[in-house]
């Protein structure tokens, strides 16, 4: 490389966002087209990949892992669950782990996984850790998805400051020829395809230096069966776990029956604010206009007009009661999709909600509602 060229852009380089934010969005976006399940990320760090990961709709199982347990506790804080999280909780299931370990070493925790990030890691490693890292990954681990980035030697000339390599942690930095060896080898001895890209461009005229971040993404080529899995004695586990958070969710009967008796209520008491709404607009003298429903104009009650088909899923007053039939509540589609069957619907709010003597309404008292 020129030696003028290069100074003249040595000052200038900066990546817009962020390097680190490049890397990770690369992943949510391989995330959102293959939506695995369950997601690893070896060499953790300071959990920001999973941070961003936890907000992935697909994924109901987030694993770390990390040889320095102190910068995972730093933030581990940030992968718990918030208060919304219980008050809303999401149809999905969501749990999130931490551990404190070698990716030099097997850990049955560390099986089944769909997708696996090793995001700025290998450059880490002792050699003798590098030389167990493809066994560890694509043959013991063996998911389906691959994601590895590593610093690109070749860009380093273009960086303020670096000298040899980019952090005084580092063992090793390569350039492409070298990373896409490694790579292919790894590949082809564990039945992955392989394609390399990377983040971070290089200046106008200087294409052949390659992304500043080099990216491999391997793909196994065969689905791993239950006799290749059980074809060695499972190891003992030998990783700490130092994190663990169960996110709420509708998957749980406990959250769920919340959800739906929090919804009957609030949609029963819409209906009979409407109900009571045109009661008190009907003519006085008309006492059987008032024992009727007659639906507003607005959105909710023009729904609501449209769902009532016959009398028994009409709303209705009777003395001191006002009675919204449970059928009429079912119909209203986030009641329906939280419970799915009318009999789970029964189910989930006996014994919560105010019905009828015979189960089939809601009921609400307003003699004493006014006062």
């Amino acid at each position: 490389m020129d030696k003028d060229f290069r100074e003249e852009f040595t000052e200038v380089i900066k990546f817009t966002p962020p390097l680190y934010k490049q890397r990770y969005q690369f992943v949510k976006d391989l995330v959102e087209k293959y939506k695995p399940k369950k997601v690893a990320d070896l060499g953790c760090a300071d959990c920001r990949l999973l941070w961003m990961l936890k907000f992935c709709s697909c994924i109901e199982v987030l694993a770390g892992l990390d040889i320095c347990a102190s910068v995972m506790k730093e933030k581990m804080h940030t992968l718990s669950p918030l208060p919304v999280d219980y008050l809303q909780p999401s149809e999905r299931s969501l749990t999130v782990t931490l551990h404190h370990g070698s990716i030099a070493h097997k850990d049955p925790c560390m099986l089944g996984f769909d997708f696996v990030t090793c995001i700025e890691l290998i450059e880490h490693l002792e050699e003798s850790e590098l030389k167990k890292f493809p066994e560890v990954v694509f043959g013991f681990m063996a998911p389906s998805i691959v994601v590895i980035s590593t610093p690109n030697s070749e860009f380093n000339p273009l960086l303020p400051g670096v000298v040899l390599y980019r952090h005084p942690d580092h063992k090793f930095e390569w350039n492409q020829a070298q990373f896409q060896s490694w790579a292919l080898d790894a590949a082809k001895c564990y039945d992955y395809s392989v394609e390399f890209t990377g983040v971070g461009h290089p200046p106008a005229g200087m294409e052949n230096v390659g992304f500043c971040t080099q990216i491999g993404v391997f793909v196994r080529k065969y689905p791993q069966t239950g006799e290749s899995v059980l074809s060695e004695k499972p190891p003992e586990a030998v990783y700490k776990t130092v994190f663990k958070a169960v996110y709420p969710s509708l998957k749980d009967e406990k959250y769920l029956q919340n959800a739906v008796v929090s919804e009957v209520i609030f949609t029963a008491q819409n209906i009979k604010h409407h109900l009571m709404s045109k009661l008190e607009k009907d003519d006085d003298d008309d006492p059987e206009r008032k024992s009727r429903f007659q639906p507003s104009v607005d959105y909710f009650s023009d729904y609501l007009r449209k769902l009532v088909v016959d009398q028994t899923m009409e709303p209705f007053v009777s003395g001191n009661e006002v009675c919204i039939p449970l059928v009429t509540i079912f119909s209203f589609p986030k009641v329906n999709r939280l419970c799915g069957t009318f009999e789970k619907l029964c189910k989930l709010i006996a014994g919560k909600v105010p019905l009828s003597s015979d189960g089939s309404a809601v009921v609400f008292n307003t003699e004493h509602e006014n006062e």
